[in-house]
């Protein structure tokens, strides 16, 4: 398996790079490489092209994947399928920098329904009823299956949340007190308090 930190996103509403915003002197992409590190999993950071030189500084080279120039597909899932197809054989476990309130124990909750259920392709959360794709664990073999309906001009919407209703999920509810943990943030005036 394979840790990713999603971090390629465009930022527009909080006007400035969301990766490199900081919280307890760490940016939020180091918190999220870090949790994931701490299940001793490889850890690559997905960006896009603009953000590559900024990240290039704080990270290996060989940590930091662009999103692949063949793929005519922006978001999420554009970051995903680049890093599937550099690393076509791991199961990718996700974490998007922007939710530095997310503990490990709910990751750790996710490795442990993937060591169950191996019958599925996904596994993630739900909140209110809603899928939380930015926080799990996608197989290999379907991220396969979603790169050839890509191919096959199949793919009828690019977002993570189609893409889960194409591969058989397993969806964790969110208890209430944990569901400030899946807060994410989009502005600065969101972010004070923290």
């Amino acid at each position: 398996m394979l840790g990713v930190v999603l971090c390629g996103g465009q930022s527009t509403r909080m006007g400035s790079d969301k990766g490199l915003l900081k919280l307890n002197n760490e940016t939020w992409v180091q918190t999220a490489f870090n949790k994931i590190n701490s299940f001793r999993l490889p850890v690559v950071i997905s960006v896009n092209k603009e953000q590559y030189k900024d990240y290039s500084s704080i990270f290996l080279l060989e940590n930091l994947i662009t999103d692949d120039d063949s793929l005519q597909i922006r978001g999420a899932l554009s970051g995903v399928l680049s890093v599937h197809l550099k690393y076509p054989d791991e199961d990718l476990l996700l974490l998007a920098c922007d939710m530095p309130l997310l503990g490990t124990e709910l990751v750790d909750e996710l490795l442990t329904v993937y060591d169950q259920y191996l019958s599925y392709d996904a596994f993630i959360y739900t909140k209110a009823g809603e899928p939380e794709p930015l926080c799990g664990i996608y197989k290999a073999k379907a991220l396969a299956g979603i790169y050839q309906l890509y191919k096959l001009n199949q793919l009828a919407k690019y977002s993570m949340k189609y893409m889960l209703e194409q591969i058989t999920t397993h969806t964790t509810p969110l208890p209430d007190n944990k569901k400030e943990f899946f807060r994410n943030f989009n502005t600065h005036a969101e972010i004070n308090g923290l």
